[in-house]
């Protein structure tokens, strides 16, 4: 599956177009990432729990839009976007979203 996030594929031609496809996923927050970030806003410093906690949400939202896709009978999404948005206390959600369509 090629996943881009513009507009075409470099070389290739969209032959069908099969629509908007996405995936998400909610997470919450770890009591001990929560503790380590209010130490690293003290003291400064990259907060690495929360860093891993949303590169785990992008590619869980990235694989489940790339299952939709395959389910409806696309090899490839293009103009590819991601977004978040807090759900509730401790909580956000990671979506992902692209159209998608037939290369040759």
């Amino acid at each position: 599956m090629i996943v881009t996030n513009i507009e075409t594929v470099p070389g290739m031609q969209i032959v069908k177009h099969l629509g908007l496809v996405s995936g998400n996923t909610v997470r919450s927050k770890h009591a001990g990432r929560d503790i380590m970030a209010g130490l690293k806003n003290i003291f400064g410093g990259e907060l690495k729990g929360y860093t891993e906690l949303l590169t785990e949400s992008r590619e869980e939202a990235t694989k489940r839009m790339i299952e939709q896709a395959r389910a409806i009978g696309a090899n490839a999404v293009v103009n590819v976007r991601f977004s978040t948005s807090s759900v509730a206390a401790g909580a956000a959600e990671l979506f992902a979203y692209g159209t998608a369509v037939v290369v040759e």
